[in-house]
């Protein structure tokens, strides 16, 4: 019945992945619809989140050495 929320349900409100926002050329600066050009970590009351426009932290694989894959 309730579905879970994406990325928790803490999530900061930030230009970069507002539904207003689109990431300028150089990814320095947002092109915001509501407010013009704005620094991605800007947010304004018609903040909207868009879960596709977040970018995930890459994973970190842990460290293998040859030894893991071999048959003793």
């Amino acid at each position: 019945m309730f579905k879970k929320k994406l990325y928790g349900t803490k999530i900061s409100p930030a230009c970069s992945y507002c539904i207003y926002g689109t990431p300028a050329s150089d990814r320095k600066m947002i092109f915001c619809r509501q407010r013009g050009v704005v620094s991605p970590y800007y947010s304004c009351r018609k903040f909207k989140y868009d879960p596709l426009m977040r970018v995930p932290r890459r994973q970190e694989l842990p460290q293998l050495d040859p030894s893991d894959f071999t048959l003793d």
